[in-house]
């Protein structure tokens, strides 16, 4: 069984209870972890801690330097890590390499720059100077669907603002958090700077939230389990950030290139076999190009390959999970008892063994049904259709989530005007790509704060002025 990082040292749980980690392709045993406990938790804010003072007064280049050095670690290990997030996620080799590690170290080196770049000075207001200052200890709390990525945007920029860190990876894929702690501890990180406690969320990730000693608790996972973190860390008045869950919409205007507009509309809505918090999963059409725009939903569905995350061709991986698999079950009947038309894929195993789900298409899908409203999370793509403008704004606000969109239309000027009126934090206009710099956050239930680049660093940071 592995074993937790503590104050800059490899040791094992008060517990003695470990997790097992399961390969959601084969469903074999492939790692044991350790199932942390409260005094695990208390080990490791202390810890970070002691080690505050001084790396909150280590010179932001030097802080920079050290997480430089780690994301060329990162990269270099890139294809290793890959591997890991493949077997224990099951996200596609190809994917896992790109998107799921590669990422993550291209923003792992971005906030190193900004370390080295950021102004912590604020400036002058009149008579006060601006200071601005790391909010303290971090307890970051990460979800197993981008387990390495998901780590990154928490970890990298509180270590560049000089916060100390507590992680609670999810024991669901914890893996690549491993591969990372490793780099960390190989690069020189002060001890107690970065601390990793395994476990689970009742246990060690309520523990975090609720520690007096955890300044600030950064969570990204379920809009349920992100109302506990922020209720528990309200009796410290600890800040929060909180990114949740989504149902974003796609709203595709009867001008747009449909072709186009389609294709990439179910990719996004079926990336990481649906297991992402922003994907696009209502396309939201004209009723004059809805036949059409399903048919062609259908046809670029219907090309999804299901299969082993190390198999070439293989588009769609496994779920994460047995559970994972049985809710995403749940919603596609629950879609067909409300009376929505399933026009691709629904419950039948496309393999013996591992939790896969074919990608799946509803037609005939009316605001306020529960696939139109809820968070799947796997490959289900409802398509709405609306008549006016103004009704395809009120259908993709319609829901309590915020958090992406995207609009096309024959005009840039014509999408951006309607992605304006979306209620959400980020908004793709006619294909616009991620953009790794840019804030990533949400609205409403979607969550509070920003991850990511400038925004993503000034979460972790507090504002101080010395009047003079």
């Amino acid at each position: 069984m592995r074993q937790l990082y503590l104050n800059g040292a490899w040791a094992a749980s008060t517990s003695g209870e470990g997790i097992d980690v399961v390969n959601p392709a084969t469903e074999e045993i492939v790692d044991r972890v350790p199932a942390g406990s409260p005094d695990d938790v208390e080990a490791a804010a202390a810890a970070a801690a002691a080690a505050f003072p001084g790396w909150s007064a280590t010179a932001p280049a030097e802080r920079g330097k050290l997480l430089a050095a780690a994301a060329g670690l990162l990269k270099e290990r890139s294809d290793r890590i890959a591997r890991l997030i493949a077997t224990d996620m099951g996200a596609p080799y190809g994917m896992a390499l790109k998107v799921q590690t590669l990422m993550p170290a291209g923003v792992l080196a971005s906030f190193a720059q900004l370390a080295e770049t950021y102004d912590f000075d604020g400036g002058r207001i009149g008579n006060s100077r601006i200071i601005k200052e790391p909010v303290g200890v971090v307890g970051a709390i990460t979800p197993w669907n981008y387990p390495l990525h998901q780590i990154v945007c928490k970890v990298a920029p509180a270590l560049a603002a000089g916060c100390t860190v507590v992680l609670k990876p999810s024991e669901v894929a914890p893996l690549a958090a491993y591969a990372l702690t490793e780099i960390f501890d190989e690069i020189g990180l002060p001890p107690g700077v970065f601390n990793l406690v395994s476990g689970r969320g009742p246990v060690v990730g309520e523990a975090i939230a609720a520690h007096p000693a955890v300044d600030m608790v950064s969570f990204t996972g379920s809009t349920r389990a992100g109302r506990r973190v922020a209720a528990l860390a309200a009796e410290t008045v600890k800040r929060v950030a909180l990114e949740l869950g989504g149902k974003s919409a796609n709203v595709i205007l009867p001008d747009a290139d449909l072709a186009v507009a389609v294709k990439v509309g179910v990719a996004n809505a079926f990336i990481n076999s649906g297991q992402t918090c922003s994907a696009l999963t209502r396309m939201i059409v004209h009723r004059d190009q809805y036949d059409e725009i399903v048919a062609m939903a259908v046809a670029a569905a219907e090309k999804y390959t299901v299969g082993d995350p190390f198999e070439e061709g293989t588009r769609l991986g496994p779920l994460v999970s047995a559970a994972q698999r049985e809710r995403v079950v749940r919603y596609i009947n629950r879609g067909e008892e409300e009376g929505a038309r399933l026009v691709t894929g629904g419950t039948e195993r496309p393999h013996e063994r591992g939790f896969y789900v074919l990608p799946t298409v509803f037609a005939g899908v009316a605001a306020g049904m529960t696939i139109e409203q809820e968070e799947i999370f796997g490959p289900v793509l409802s398509i709405i259709p609306y008549t006016r403008e103004d009704e395809a704004v009120r259908i993709a606000n319609g829901t309590p989530y915020g958090l992406a969109g995207a609009v096309w239309a024959g005009s840039e000027e014509r999408a951006v005007a309607l992605a304006r009126q979306l209620r959400t934090g980020q908004v793709a206009v006619n294909g616009g790509s991620f953009n790794p710099l840019a804030p990533f956050g949400g609205y409403k239930q979607s969550g509070i704060g920003r991850e990511l680049g400038e925004f993503g660093l000034e979460e972790y940071l507090e504002v101080k002025s010395l009047q003079m």
